[in-house]
């Protein structure tokens, strides 16, 4: 493999790693099924097979077309807002109610709930189209050929390895997350999280 070639690699790898990094709904809700260790591997899998997908469809294009859809972007960004709220309403009644933080960890949430709610969280949120689709894929402009298709690789792997790291190594936090009082606070934190980006998307209609 040439040096250009993995020069564009690294880059959409670095680049996709710094977008993702971050405290945000999807990366939230990954963290708390993995501490629960419910449905670990397939959510993560639905998540970073989904930045793929858009990262490959800001690749090829598709960024162009979003950024010149106004009503598109205005679209999910109130369906967004209004899903984060709903769900940092949930996360605040599950602090607010220790006994049930005690049950969770025993019990095994239905797995199709938790597969529509991180489809919610990765395809309701404005940002990861701006982040994969428009800004990801506008920076692919700079390569040509296998060094584009390297970048968007590259961007692709960053994905996998966050998800896949995110969830199963919140198992690590476990000793911590023993007592109820702890899951209170993640329950806090995830339901300010949400409403606090909630609410930033509300403010870029304004």
């Amino acid at each position: 493999m040439s040096t250009p070639v993995l020069s564009a690699a690294l880059s959409g790898f670095l680049l996709g790693a710094s977008l993702i990094i971050a405290i945000g709904a999807q990366n939230a809700f990954i963290l708390r099924q993995g501490l629960l260790r419910q449905h670990v591997f397939i959510l993560s899998l639905i998540c970073a097979a989904s930045d793929a997908l858009l990262i490959a469809a800001g690749v090829a294009g598709l960024g162009t077309l979003i950024a010149q859809s106004p009503r598109l972007i205005m679209a999910v960004t109130v369906g967004g807002a209004l899903f984060l709220f709903t769900y940092a309403a949930i996360a605040f009644r599950r602090a607010m109610k220790p006994e049930v933080l005690k049950a969770a960890k025993s019990g095994e949430a239905r797995l199709w709930p938790a597969i529509a709610a991180c489809l919610a969280f990765t395809f309701l949120n404005p940002h990861v189209y701006l982040d994969t689709v428009v800004l990801l894929g506008g920076l692919s402009a700079a390569y040509e050929g296998q060094a584009r298709l390297a970048y968007g690789l590259g961007a692709a792997t960053a994905s996998f390895v966050w998800f896949f790291g995110l969830g199963y190594g919140a198992r690590l936090l476990e000793p911590v997350f023993a007592r109820p009082a702890a899951w209170r606070v993640l329950d806090l934190l995830i339901g300010l999280v949400m409403a606090a980006i909630g609410l930033s998307l509300l403010s870029r209609l304004a």
